[in-house]
């Protein structure tokens, strides 16, 4: 449920969790007909929803039919401005790729946070750094919305570019070791790119 949107200027923070449906109190064992999703907390003044429609359809393969409803593809709306944004950007695509489009559009009803060992997941499988952070950040959900622990957990998944990386590496909030254990992740994620 992880995204690479935790590591864009002007993506505040992002969580994790479930929406779509009408089941009350989804859970990852009980998700009804809810969706697995990511919200994505941005700075309109930085980034617009546009921007953001541009790199979610860039971040999967929207000419493949979902699997199931809990990994259905989807993106959620707010507002008659963001549907009408966003059914256009999924026509054009629509109409350059000259195949159909599986994503959904849908309206965003409700969003349930999922259970806290989803938060940040491919952070917390870096002890170092996710140890770190959570000194910073004791309370679980101060952690959860943060937006240093975003980009660190974006990064930690092998997302991001070399000068996004630069530009931000000190200003997460890491000491010296968690930013050698971060480059460290990082780097090997560019060498295996290379390949």
């Amino acid at each position: 449920m992880e995204s690479r949107f935790g590591i864009i200027d002007g993506v505040i923070r992002t969580r994790v969790g479930y929406a779509g449906g009408r089941q009350s109190d989804p859970t990852y064992r009980r998700i009804g007909d809810h969706t697995e999703t990511v919200q994505v907390d941005y700075d309109p003044k930085r980034i617009t929803y546009g921007q953001l429609l541009d790199i979610f359809w860039k971040s999967h393969t929207p000419t493949s039919p979902s699997r199931s409803g809990q990994y259905m593809r989807a993106v959620f709306y707010n507002g008659e401005n963001q549907r009408r944004q966003a059914e256009a950007s999924k026509a054009a695509l629509e109409k350059e790729l000259g195949r159909r489009i599986h994503t959904r559009v849908m309206p965003l009803r409700s969003f349930t946070m999922a259970e806290d060992y989803h938060q940040k997941y491919l952070l917390k499988q870096q002890h170092r750094l996710n140890a770190e952070m959570s000194r910073i950040y004791p309370a679980h959900r101060d952690f959860v919305d943060s937006t240093a622990v975003a980009r660190i957990n974006g990064y930690a998944g092998g997302n991001g570019g070399k000068k996004q990386f630069e530009r931000d590496i000190d200003r997460l909030g890491l000491s010296d070791t968690g930013k050698q254990a971060l480059r460290t992740i990082v780097e090997r994620q560019w060498d295996y790119e290379r390949q």
